[in-house]
């Protein structure tokens, strides 16, 4: 059994994640001006419309592309002996720190101690109509699954299939995938509780919720 207050101890030892910007192309960099230490914002507005901190542009063919923080943290590290040099695609150029969020930190400890149903094949998901039509009028935690059952309608190619569930007897408790989205191999598709263990993992959420402080 997954001992969730173990784990809720090592995220607030390390309540960070690095993130990895990358040259999107080839081309010449030139540096924003940042230096180790800065913060940063990401995607703002009520749209995600205004780009984040200009961390750098890339220029290829006279033509000038910014690259921006995709997310809020503070610069961590810059390859400034690139600084004008010419790069190639997925050259890495800037380490950002991100403290995460409340709803990050839930969905980390989540996606650890739930048992995630993964996606066998690329192709979109439905789940069948008396399943969605539960999850519609009751919510998530309203269906158990149990080896074997036939939830899901794998739709590729215009050729629709079941799917059926493996793995331990429970209740879904998270979907990771909306109505008509393409869902790569591997991704999760649901998180399922065991029913024994729905009420820990509430509480833990709700810690979390109460407790968890988000950075200014």
């Amino acid at each position: 059994m997954l001992n969730i207050k173990e784990l809720l101890d090592e995220v607030k030892a390390s309540p960070y994640r690095e993130i990895l910007i990358v040259a999107p192309h080839t081309g010449v960099v030139e540096f924003a001006g940042l230096k180790q230490g800065d913060k940063v914002h990401g995607l703002e507005g009520e749209y995600k419309e205004r780009p984040g901190t200009l961390l750098a542009t890339l220029t290829r063919e006279r033509n000038r592309k910014s690259i921006t923080a995709p997310e809020k943290g503070v610069v961590e590290s810059i390859r400034s002996e690139l600084e004008g040099k010419f790069v190639e695609a997925g050259e890495p150029l800037v380490t950002l720190k991100h403290y995460m969020t409340r709803k990050e930190v839930i969905e980390l400890i989540l996606q650890e101690a739930l048992h995630l149903f993964r996606a066998p094949e690329r192709a979109k998901y439905y789940f069948v109509p008396e399943v969605d039509q539960k999850l519609k009028v009751s919510g998530k935690r309203s269906v158990k699954v149990h080896e074997g059952m036939e939830f899901l309608i794998v739709s590729r190619m215009k050729r629709e299939t079941p799917l059926a569930y493996s793995g331990p007897d429970g209740i879904i408790y998270s979907v990771y995938f909306g109505r008509g989205d393409n869902v790569d191999e591997g991704e999760p598709l649901i998180g399922v509780c065991p029913e024994d263990q729905l009420t820990v993992i509430q509480d833990v959420v709700a810690r979390i919720q109460s407790e968890w402080e988000e950075e200014a």
